[in-house]
C-alpha cells in the first residue's frame, strides 16, 4: 500500500472513531436527561398539585376577633339558643360583613361544628364575668362551646371550652390574668402557650427572646384547630352551596 492510501485510511479511521464518540456521548446525554426528567415528574406533579391545593384551600377571611365554636350540625338551634332578633340567611360574605356591624353571623355547619362570628360577643378585657356568664348560659342549652378571643394591638387573648355548664378549660389575658380555670389542655402544652397565675403581671420582655402574650395570640388560631376548627382554615367550596344566618344580639344578651 502506498504512502498515501495508509495515511487516508488511518484519517478515515480516526473520524470514525471520533464520530463513534460523539454520537455515544449524544446518547449518553440523552439518556441522562430523559431519566432526570422522569425522575422530576412525580415532584413537579407533586409541586403542581400543592399549588392547586393552596389556591383551592385559601382561607375565605381572616382570623376573626372573637368567634365561638359550638359542637352541633344545626345552626337554627344555635339562632334559637342565641335569641337572634330579625335572624335572615345570608351568604358568608354578607354574614361576615353583618358581622362587623354589631352583629352576629352563625355559619352553616362545617365538620360539625357551627361557627358564631360578631362584635357583638363579649370582650373579657371588658368584663369578665360577662364572658363568662354568657359561654356558661350558652353551653347549658348546647352542651360543649368553645370561645376564642384575640386582639393583636395590646396582644390580649382568651380561649373557654365549656360543657353543659361546666368550664373544661378557660383563659384570659388582658394585661393580667383575668381568668384561669382548669388544667392546661394537650393542645396548649404542645403549642407552647404561657399562662399566667392570677395576680401575675406581664413578664418584661426580653429582646433576645419572644413575647409569651405576642406568641399565645399568634397561636390561638392553632389552639382553635386543635380543639375544634380554625376559622381561617375553611375550605372556601364549603361555604359556596350553604348559607349562613345573621340577626342581632338581644339587648339582655348583649349586655
Amino acid at each position: 500500500m502506498r504512502e498515501g492510501d495508509l495515511i487516508a485510511a488511518l484519517l478515515l479511521l480516526l473520524l470514525g472513531i471520533a464520530l463513534g464518540i460523539g454520537v455515544t456521548c449524544l446518547l449518553m446525554v440523552v439518556h441522562f436527561l430523559k431519566k432526570g426528567r422522569l425522575a422530576n415528574r412525580p415532584r413537579l406533579r407533586s409541586m403542581n398539585l400543592l399549588a392547586r391545593e393552596r389556591r383551592l384551600h385559601a382561607p375565605i377571611f381572616n382570623v376573626p376577633s372573637r368567634w365561638l365554636a359550638i359542637r352541633s350540625g344545626n345552626p337554627q338551634l344555635v339562632q334559637a339558643a342565641l335569641g337572634l332578633n330579625n335572624p335572615t340567611p345570608c351568604s358568608w360574605e354578607e354574614g361576615l360583613t353583618a358581622a362587623h356591624e354589631h352583629k352576629l353571623f352563625i355559619s352553616p355547619a362545617i365538620r360539625g361544628w357551627v361557627l358564631v362570628m360578631g362584635s357583638n360577643l363579649p370582650e373579657p378585657g371588658d368584663d369578665v364575668d360577662r364572658c363568662f356568664r354568657f359561654v356558661m348560659e350558652l353551653s347549658r342549652k348546647l352542651g360543649q362551646v368553645q370561645f376564642f378571643s384575640l386582639n393583636r394591638a395590646v396582644n390580649h387573648h382568651a380561649w373557654v371550652q365549656a360543657e353543659f355548664g361546666a368550664v373544661q378549660r378557660a383563659y384570659a389575658w388582658a394585661g393580667k390574668t383575668l381568668w384561669n380555670q382548669g388544667a392546661m389542655t394537650r393542645g396548649e402544652l404542645d403549642l407552647g402557650l404561657k399562662c399566667h397565675a392570677y395576680g401575675e403581671g406581664e413578664e418584661r420582655v426580653d429582646f433576645g427572646r419572644p413575647d409569651p402574650a405576642a406568641l399565645n395570640t399568634e397561636r390561638l388560631p392553632l389552639l382553635a384547630s386543635r380543639w375544634s376548627l380554625d376559622p381561617t382554615s375553611i375550605d372556601a367550596r364549603l361555604l359556596r352551596e350553604n348559607q349562613g344566618i345573621a340577626g342581632q344580639l338581644s339587648r339582655s344578651k348583649a349586655h
